[in-house]
């Protein structure tokens, strides 16, 4: 861990708004900013600490044995500690009022909510601190590779556009064969299943993964609420869920860039209880289990003790608008570390058998709650004090929380008692059109109808129907921009452009597939392709690491597709394919340095290399589930490309491949071997590379390049292997990449969604659920930040990055020779970048003489 300097630091709060930080720290990112907790009074002005760390640094607050899924030993956080039991359940004085519209319990002092924390540290357990491009010189070949024989089947076919029936291209499995019997088996896993009572493959890349990661207390984000189990902790010191949303008054930024003005991170504080739903019977042995863990759901149940029934059940789901808690006979308790200024129980009710209540905080923010009772007396809350509200006996139904930012009330009250509990996910493709579609299983209350918050990504392709049905109820997200309610039980997306039309060679939004260029510049690029074909294959896709061995892989594959499509060398590309296919066997035998083994734990395909070392954050975290849509790709394309050019090939690699595919992304429940959409998030619209490490701030993904990499390359496996459906899905994937990475990851000056004092930056860097930060796990180098969002440079990439943004991206960071003064293999990718907008002058940066590929220049 690197050393640490403590740094005293002055920090204003509004004094009418303790939870909204004025004055944001200047300091670079990462940092560590501990906030002082539950002063009461809370002074205008305090002192906090600063730890400032370099981008190496391998630990947060207290995270203690959590990476490895162990019980920590404190589980509590030192900056969450709550107060007394005493001061927490004393009683304080309660004004009843009853008016015409309620009655209205109002508390006669006053208490200063708590504001939160702010986890700015970056934490890198796991994760690529490594730069993930060469950077030593390739050795140069001691001869050159010599054109062979042209087998009969080195016969490449143009791609071309399929049309689809409109079937549901979700709906059947790739295969639901074992994996094939080169991998071992293993049933035990580093990470252990935390409070997991369900059966079969669990998703380890989702939104719920740290309710049994860690301590199981680290937020969930749901967009546009956060909630978190408070295990006892915080100012309310529940032992229920806390409920939190925050505005955008309350973000924090980083330091302006001198260059952009763009800070360079915002974060939302986490740990803001503004509601707790909890039960009497819960105390210091609750146990929090989880079930039906789902791609957009999750069950969880807060047990009196490990072994009780469930006191309080909570169905989670991605964009649900109210949070819900059923209960079954325990009795409600209703806690707040904002604290209650009034509690008022509406004179009328909603719905009949609805019992509704207003809960107005001392941040000046209004909650509902809705109680439907399905069996016995309705719910009746009576105020303790400032933080606690309990029910007056048992309870049978649903509690349902929501925050009103004005204006809502009639949209919750018709949507009320009823609630999500899973999505369907649908689909079809017709020609170049594309649909998918949400359809929310429910239940609650019949005849109501969902309301539902959209991300602005969907509410851009919603179909006629459903956007007729979005209303002017609208929440900030804490990293997508603000969402949008929409009153139906289904939502139809419409791609009605996919990229039907891109195949294995160059291709622009403008010109389509390029595939003609003229003799002069095959005969110069034919000389410098047989150098870079004849380097050692065999050695250079040998190593310890799935990850540079896919990348070696696809580089040559790569090189190999250009020289037989490109230059129309079949010779020399048979040749180069001969020795790329003795390189992939060598990964499809499964012989390997760390051969891949499946693991019936979790349900996966994962490398051996942490059950051999002992380091989770070996080969960045593969073994916990890190990043498999990028190790994956790699190997994915390189297969499709070989079996482009070699048809034959395919049959007996098949069903290596499709492990691969299955287990980034399967579409079936009904393939029992892993859990659906392992990586890309259909909600999100994008992927999530974090695995099983628990974190602050949610799941997060560093290379939008990669994540677009891995739906091209299972694209052209589609196409190359008959699978159509997969094909489709890969297409669909693309179009949608393309819509939602623009709004949250790659930000033209029209951006809109994301704030405008970051989008200068142009992109992300590392984008969590709860904070984007413009920097990358394994440095602050502009062309780092920026290039990881360019690699790997293949046909679709202009689809995603558009010329209007790389013009506005150079513009910004690497024009008037920026660009030159960038050392190491890094200049290359940015001029490969470059002839997106300007060929001629990335061909003369690359044609000049005494270039060194992997040093990116001379």
């Amino acid at each position: 861990m690197a050393a640490s300097q403590r740094i005293p630091l002055k920090i204003r709060f509004s004094s009418s708004d303790p939870c909204q930080l004025l004055t944001p720290p200047k300091s670079p990112s990462p940092i560590d900013l501990q906030c002082v907790p539950d002063l009461d009074p809370l002074p205008s002005d305090f002192q906090v600490g600063f730890s400032r760390t370099g981008p190496s640094f391998q630990e947060s607050i207290n995270r203690d044995a959590s990476s490895l899924g162990a019980d920590p030993q404190p589980w509590k956080r030192a900056w969450n500690d709550p107060p007394s039991r005493d001061v927490l359940t004393s009683p304080a004085k309660v004004i009843t009022s009853i008016g015409a519209s309620g009655t209205v319990q109002i508390l006669a002092s006053k208490k200063t909510p708590a504001s939160g924390f702010l986890p700015s540290v970056l934490e890198t357990v796991g994760h690529a601190t490594q730069v993930p491009i060469l950077t030593n010189p390739i050795p140069k070949p001691t001869s050159l590779l010599a054109a062979v024989s042209v087998i009969a089947s080195l016969k490449a076919a143009p791609s071309i556009a399929i049309k689809m029936t409109a079937r549901d291209i979700f709906a059947d499995p790739i295969s639901t064969d074992a994996p094939p019997a080169s991998f071992a088996r293993k049933q035990d896993h580093p990470v252990r299943r935390l409070g997991i009572t369900a059966n079969g493959p669990i998703e380890t890349n989702k939104f719920h993964g740290n309710f049994y990661l860690g301590n199981q207390t680290s937020p969930t984000y749901l967009h546009p609420f956060s909630v978190a189990w408070a295990r006892g902790q915080g100012a309310a010191g529940s032992w229920g869920l806390a409920v939190s949303h925050v505005d955008a008054k309350q973000r924090v930024y980083g330091q302006a860039s001198p260059g952009t003005g763009a800070a360079s991170y915002f974060i939302n504080p986490i740990g803001i209880q503004s509601v707790c739903l909890s039960a009497k019977e819960l105390g210091s042995d609750t146990a929090l289990t989880t079930e039906s863990l789902m791609d957009f759901s999750v069950q969880v149940n807060l047990r009196p003790n490990a072994q009780a029934s469930p006191a309080v059940q909570f169905p989670l789901v991605q964009g649900s608008a109210f949070i819900t808690a059923v209960y079954n006979g325990a009795t409600p308790v209703m806690q707040t570390g904002v604290f209650y200024r009034t509690v008022t129980r509406t004179t009328t009710d909603p719905k009949p058998g609805v019992t509704k209540y207003k809960l107005h905080l001392e941040d000046g923010m209004t909650w509902l709650v809705y109680a439907y009772h399905t069996r016995g007396d309705p719910l009746d809350l009576e105020v303790v004090n400032n933080g606690l509200a309990q029910a007056k006996g048992p309870f049978y139904g649903i509690i349902q929380v929501t925050k009103d930012p004005g204006g809502g009330e009639e949209v919750y009250d018709k949507a009320c008692g009823a609630y999500p509990t899973g999505v369907q996910l649908s689909g079809t493709v017709d020609g170049t059109r594309g649909t998918y579609r949400f359809c929310f299983k429910k239940a609650g209350m019949s005849g109501t109808t969902l309301a539902m918050f959209a991300l602005p990504h969907h509410q851009s392709s919603f179909d006629d129907v459903t956007k007729g049905r979005m209303t002017n109820l609208k929440l900030q997200t804490t990293t997508k921009g603000i969402a949008t309610a929409v009153v139906a039980d289904s939502w139809t997306m419409v791609e009605s452009n996919l990229p039907t039309n891109i195949g294995f060679l160059p291709w622009s939004p403008q010109a389509g597939t390029i595939s003609a260029i003229s003799d002069e510049t095959k005969k110069l690029i034919r000389n410098i392709a047989q150098q870079e074909v004849s380097q050692n294959i065999l050695e250079q896709t040998d190593l310890n690491s799935m990850y540079f061995s896919g990348k070696a892989l696809a580089k040559f594959a790569g090189l190999i597709l250009a020289i037989q499509e490109m230059l129309g060398d079949q010779g020399l590309a048979q040749a180069g394919l001969n020795q790329l296919k003795v390189a992939f066997a060598r990964f499809s035998q499964n012989a390997q340095q760390y051969p891949l083994v499946y693991e019936s734990a979790w349900g996966g395909v994962v490398s051996s290399a942490t059950y051999v070392t002992g380091d989770n954050g070996v080969d960045f975290g593969n073994t916990l589930y890190n990043d498999h849509h990028f190790h994956w790709g790699y190997f994915i394309y390189t297969a499709a490309v070989i079996g482009h050019l070699d048809p034959s090939w395919i049959g007996a690699n098949k069903a290596y491949v499709d492990i691969l595919v299955r287990d980034i992304a399967n579409p079936s429940t009904r393939d029992q071997y892993f859990p659906v959409w392992r990586c890309f998030d259909w909600f999100h619209g994008h992927s999530w590379a974090h695995g099983l490490f628990d974190t602050l701030d949610g799941k997060d993904q560093e290379s939008s390049s990669e994540d677009t990499m891995h739906a091209y390359a299972l694209k052209m496996w589609g196409y190359v292997s008959g699978d159509k459906n997969l094909e489709a899905r890969a297409d669909l994937m693309l179009s949608l990449q393309t819509r939602s990475l623009q709004a949250y990851y790659l930000y033209t000056n029209s951006n809109t969604v994301q704030p405008p004092e970051f989008i200068g930056n142009k992109v992300a860097g590392i984008l969590f659920e709860n904070k984007i930060d413009h920097t990358t796990y394994f440095g602050t180098n502009v062309e780092f930040i920026q290039g990881i969002h360019m690699l790997p440079l293949l046909p679709h990439t202009p689809l995603v990055r558009t010329p209007a943004f790389v013009r506005e991206e150079w513009e910004a960071y690497f024009g008037g020779g920026r660009a030159d003064a960038v050392q190491g293999g890094w200049r290359g990718i940015l001029y490969g970048n470059l002839a997106t907008v300007d060929p001629r002058g990335a061909f003369a940066f690359f044609n000049q003489r005494g270039f060194e590929p992997a040093l990116g220049g001379l």
